[in-house]
């Protein structure tokens, strides 16, 4: 379903099942998989990869160079970058052209989760199913599982693939920076957490 006001480029790519919304723009050979969905006044841009149920939400900006796996959020507002020296103009003045800047890319892996407002700068990859609080500015990697929020943005904790915040025993937030076992409140499922790597235990080996 492609509403009557979206701005969809004829050789876009979009996968069966997916709904884009009013005025969202879809540009040149972007490719968006099956059944997700666009939101309102969503700006997707040129070659942009997009995966299969992934959700973005009214006013998010989605820029050259960015790939985002399957099943990830990218909430309302947010802003995926991909130039990490911008100038408009060249060091002697001119309009900067196409070929006066540098493409950083982005990645958001599986099941990862970009809170609203937030700004993931050009040139970072968050992992599988970590979660980038709302407003955050994420200027490098953020690695599975985690959870980051501020300016710029810092670990302070975990979370569990259905997106709730792992807990220590007495039910207390697990630390970003401790190390041991996490448990879901929600679903109960346990996770390994030693250094800066956190996995369920089931797949710990």
């Amino acid at each position: 379903m492609i509403h009557p006001s979206a701005d969809v480029a004829a050789d876009a790519t979009i996968g069966p099942g997916t709904r884009i919304w009013h005025r969202a723009q879809v540009r040149e050979g972007a490719v968006i998989g099956a059944d997700c969905m666009v939101g309102k006044d969503v700006y997707i841009d040129h070659r942009v990869r997009i995966g299969d149920r992934v959700k973005i939400q009214n006013g998010a900006l989605v820029y050259h160079g960015v790939t985002v796996e399957d099943g990830v959020f990218i909430g309302p507002g947010a802003i995926l970058t991909n130039d990490r020296f911008p100038r408009a103009i060249t060091a002697e003045g001119g309009l900067a052209g196409a070929g006066d800047w540098e493409l950083s890319p982005i990645v958001l892996r599986y099941g990862a989760s970009i809170g609203a407002g937030a700004i993931v700068v050009a040139g970072v990859e968050v992992g599988r199913f970590a979660t980038v609080g709302a407003g955050a500015v994420v200027t490098r990697s953020v690695v599975d599982h985690a959870l980051v929020a501020g300016n710029p943005a810092r670990r302070i904790g975990w979370v569990c693939a259905c997106g709730w915040r792992l807990a220590a025993d007495g039910g207390r937030p697990f630390p970003g920076d401790a190390e041991g076992v996490a448990r879901c409140p929600r679903d109960r499922r346990r996770y390994v957490v030693a250094g800066d790597r956190c996995a369920e235990e089931a797949l710990v080996r």
